[in-house]
């Protein structure tokens, strides 16, 4: 009926499946489905939008099944003396979506209500934060460390590789032919052991792994599987375990670099991934034992931004015992919350507001930086220094991580008449005349509202998540102060997803109606008086239709911040093409940046409720914790190091780098290299003209020797 494609780049993906597959997407009620004798397909009868009707034949019918809460869910309740809502899943709070209905007791994920993965992560992470709150004092009490077995003493062993080939799933499995590399693994030089798993990340596969390592006496490990960006911490912590140093592992990645772009070249792909494996072997056996150094942290955080997101960071940071400073470019704090009155779900944001910024300013850990603005970032995780120029001078802040809340703002229509007349108004100047109980409200009777306004389209072509919620919000508001009005909601999809459906029904049983139109035959809103008419086109009556109103009211999307840039150069982390911040992981690291020690929460990621931004605050915060509770970090041990005599500072490693952990000094007359911000990626050894950079750990001369038998 409606396309939910609610989420981050989601809508990017509907339209991919259109416009580069040739997916149809139909909107319809089916009514049943029959086989057929003679073919055994599937023949289905559905209603088009005009009502009538249509029989199409199908090889394979895929039914979207949704959630439902878990059977034991009942006992489970009446066991922790925590409540259920209607529908049966767990019953949280308003003001915060992780807080069951008894203290101390918290939920994530889908017992909380149908979501999707980076939603049910974030409220992993935000349901710990919370925990973490009320254990704060008790931290590291009861923590034992853990022990790795001694490193192995590799002096006089020549190299033994042993190789790990991944099938992740269909992944890769699904277009390479692993068995096949697995045994041309066998053959190569220096392995002695070679093998195929299902999914190398696997818990059982690194326990395997672990033993291999130990009966074969390796002393390399070469996994070739998925990115090493997400996972090849994981295989070196398994090598730990085993006493081998986790620098003497080397990962191919055969899905992003081959089988992904390579979906339809299966032979060709195989033969990619021998190579690929080659290579990493070939690497492998230059690799040399490193230990990581240790820095120091420090235990303060900085928050850019004092929206409803920055304010509930601050304090889920104070109750956990560290001190933070709110950044805030606005004379006062609140961001957009500022502007609501009320949510969807009844709770009074306008007194939610006012509690949080009690707490702010009464608490001591926290300080508050209002008509400020950020200058100058500097130094890396653990080490930062900024430098904010405030309204009685600049002021040095040192803190160990950074947490970007920057927000978003409501876009200002240019379409609709929107500025032009005054009975054409937004979302949010219509709840503002609700609940300040404008005398104007009474003489409007008829309303129009109008979706995806600045939204869903070429230039924003994201869904701003909210918008359907606040219409079919405030349309129940008019309609509960006076029945008699007559509302119409002109839509392209409603996305009421989860629980807020329950209000979408409401609405329609107030015969609030609905009437939906296409991108391309949007509704024209033209004056009429001392009124405003709307025509559209009514896809059940197959005709156009005009709408007299006395108010028209637009459903106004979300813009970036058109600050996230210059912060997100500042900070060295990226933005997507929408101009929202870009997370290290959509699924596993929805609230990290791939900087280390930096983090992101509320609408600086993407457009959300008010709740989605609380749960969002709070996982950041537990991310941060991470680093702000040790006393020390350690560093990379894998690093670039210059050699002076050859470095002629032509500076196309400082271009290049992407952790900027290299630059030209100009006194030195040749470039250097931060340790710390270093992760020993190699690009900046790849790039050098001079071949004055190498890697600790591998030595370029030794391979380019033994690849050209220079030597």
């Amino acid at each position: 009926m409606d396309i939910r494609a609610h989420g981050k780049d989601f809508d990017r993906f509907v339209n991919r499946a259109k416009d580069e597959y040739g997916i149809r997407y139909i909107r319809s009620m089916p009514s049943s489905i029959k086989e057929l004798q003679q073919t055994n397909n599937l023949l289905i009868k559905y209603v088009n939008q005009d009502g009538s009707f249509t029989e199409e034949e199908f090889d394979m019918v895929v039914l979207s099944v949704g959630l439902m809460p878990p059977k034991e869910a009942k006992k489970l309740s009446a066991s922790l003396g925590i409540e259920l809502e209607g529908h049966g899943f767990c019953k949280t709070d308003l003001e915060n979506p992780v807080q069951t209905s008894r203290p101390g007791v918290f939920v994530c994920g889908a017992f909380g209500g149908p979501k999707d993965i980076p939603e049910t992560v974030m409220e992993a992470s935000a349901a710990a934060a919370c925990a973490e709150g009320l254990l704060a004092s008790k931290r590291g009490t009861m923590i034992t460390p853990v022990e790795n077995p001694a490193e192995k003493d590799l002096r006089g062993q020549g190299v033994r590789t042993g190789v790990f080939v991944c099938h992740c799933g269909i992944n890769i499995g699904g277009v390479v032919d692993v068995p096949a590399v697995r045994d041309y693994a066998a053959t190569l030089p220096t392995v002695v052991y070679s093998a195929d798993n299902l999914f190398t990340c696997s818990q059982d596969t690194a326990v395997k792994m672990a033993e291999v390592i130990k009966e074969k006496d390796l002393t390399r490990v070469v996994v070739a599987s998925c990115s090493p960006r997400t996972h090849e911490g994981l295989f070196q912590e398994n090598c730990e375990k085993a006493g081998l140093n986790r620098y003497l592992f080397e990962m191919a990645n055969i899905r992003d670099q081959d089988s992904w772009v390579h979906m339809h070249e299966p032979e060709a792909a195989t033969a990619k991934a021998k190579d690929l494996l080659r290579m990493a072997v070939a690497k492998a056996q230059y690799l040399k034992p490193l230990k990581p150094g240790q820095l120091s942290v420090n235990h303060q955080a900085l928050i850019i931004g004092g929206g409803l997101a920055g304010i509930t960071a601050a304090l889920s940071l104070a109750d956990q015992g560290f001190a933070s400073t709110i950044v805030e470019k606005e004379d006062r704090l609140g961001g957009n919350y500022n502007h609501l009155y009320k949510t969807l779900e009844g709770l009074d944001t306008r007194a939610h507001l006012t509690g949080l910024l009690e707490k702010i300013y009464k608490n001591p850990l926290i300080t508050v930086v209002t008509s400020a603005r950020i200058e100058k970032i500097e130094g890396f995780i653990g080490n930062y220094k900024t430098t904010v120029k405030a309204k009685d001078g600049e002021k040095v802040f040192e803190h160990g991580i950074v947490l970007v809340a920057t927000g978003a703002y409501e876009n200002k229509p240019k379409e609709y008449l929107y500025g032009q007349n005054d009975k054409v108004k937004s979302q949010r100047e219509l709840e503002t005349m609700i609940y300040e109980k404008d005398s104007k409200l009474a003489a409007v009777k008829n309303i129009v509202m109008i979706q995806c306004v600045g939204s869903r389209d070429k230039e924003r072509p994201y869904c701003s998540r909210y918008c359907c919620s606040e219409a079919i919000k405030n349309a129940l508001e008019l309609k509960a102060a006076d029945p008699s009005r007559d509302i119409t909601i002109l839509y392209r999809d409603i996305r009421t997803f989860a629980f807020k459906e329950d209000y979408y029904k409401q609405a329609r049983e107030a015969n609030i109606k609905f009437i939906s139109y296409e991108e391309n035959r949007k509704p024209e809103v033209m004056a009429a008086g001392d009124k405003v008419e709307v025509k559209v086109l009514d896809p059940i009556l197959n005709e156009t239709v005009t709408l007299p109103a006395d108010a028209v009211v637009l459903s106004v999307g979300v813009v970036p911040n058109p600050e996230n840039a210059a912060i997100g150069n500042m900070l060295k982390v990226p933005t997507n093409q929408d101009g929202f911040f870009l997370e290290a992981h959509v699924k596993l690291r929805p609230v990290d940046f791939q900087t280390d020690g930096v983090f992101m929460c509320g609408m600086s990621h993407s457009p959300k409720f008010s709740d989605e931004t609380i749960t969002q605050a709070n996982a950041a915060v537990s991310r941060a914790c991470l680093v702000l509770s040790l006393d020390f970090i350690e560093a990379e041990g894998k690093t670039a190091y210059v050699n002076k005599e050859r470095c002629s500072a032509c500076g196309l490693c400082e271009i290049n780098c992407p952790y900027s952990a290299i630059r030209v000094n100009p006194a030195e007359g040749c470039a250097e290299v931060n340790a710390v911000l270093c992760k020993g990626c190699g690009i900046c050894t790849a790039s050098c003209r001079m071949n004055a950079v190498d890697l600790n750990g591998f030595n370029n001369e030794e391979v380019l020797a033994q690849i050209f038998n220079l030597n």
